[in-house]
């Protein structure tokens, strides 16, 4: 079972996340705690694995937790995701640079929480098989960075990206059985190369799809894109 923290200064929000985390299989909630001081002190006594973790609290940020859990050299830190209402893109910076697994914007449903726990815990099973003194090649880093992201496509695409285009390109791209080049995803959908290209560069970024260079006899390598796994 993965012993989970859980960090929100709302009473309410808490025990709803806490109800959430109980019927993921795997998880066990260690503690439910309201602030900064008692999340530091739950993790040195209740030792935790992974902490579902509000950034704003009464008595400063969860984000405050990461930095005074990264810099404390008593015990191995445990891993985060981070809930908050907050959508200023410095916090989700800042966030991943202190290492969070996952980062969620309330309000969400115990379907996007199950989902990010699903794969953290698929994370923490490979990391297992692996052993700690195994040495891996790109698949098992591609594979190890791949299962804490989501699987679902954005609800709202980034500036000047259609969500039906969006949609199109990344199920083409799916039911191909094969990667494809920009030129062939544009062929099969009916966009312009240069959209398909761009598209295609918005999915890896989102780590949706990824992309493989096919090296010939000379010149450039040819850019193919198939989705993750």
């Amino acid at each position: 079972m993965i012993r989970t923290l859980v960090v929100d200064d709302d009473f309410r929000v808490n025990g709803l996340h806490c109800t959430y985390v109980a019927r993921v299989e795997g998880f066990e909630v260690v503690g439910q705690v309201a602030n900064v001081a008692e999340a530091l002190d739950a993790v040195h006594t209740l030792h935790p694995e992974l902490l579902l973790l509000d950034i704003f609290l009464p008595d400063g940020s969860g984000l405050d937790v990461l930095r005074q859990l990264t810099g404390d050299a008593g015990g191995a830190r445990p891993d985060a995701i981070v809930i908050t209402a907050d959508r200023d893109i410095t916090s989700v910076r800042t966030a991943m640079k202190l290492g969070a697994v996952g980062y969620l914007v309330k309000p969400f449903g115990a379907d996007a929480l199950a989902e990010r726990l699903t794969a953290y815990r698929a994370l923490q099973h490979r990391v297992n098989v692996l052993g700690p003194a195994a040495e891996t090649d790109q698949a098992d880093v591609d594979a190890l960075f791949s299962v804490v992201r989501p699987t679902a496509l954005p609800t709202v695409p980034a500036k000047g990206h259609s969500a039906p285009t969006l949609a199109l390109l990344h199920e083409t791209v799916r039911t191909a059985r094969r990667d494809v080049s920009a030129a062939e995803a544009a062929e099969l959908t009916g966009v312009s190369r240069a959209t398909a290209q761009r598209y295609l560069s918005y999915l890896v970024r989102e780590g949706m799809v990824r992309l493989e260079l096919r090296y010939g006899a000379t010149g450039r390598p040819e850019h193919r894109y198939r989705t993750v796994s």
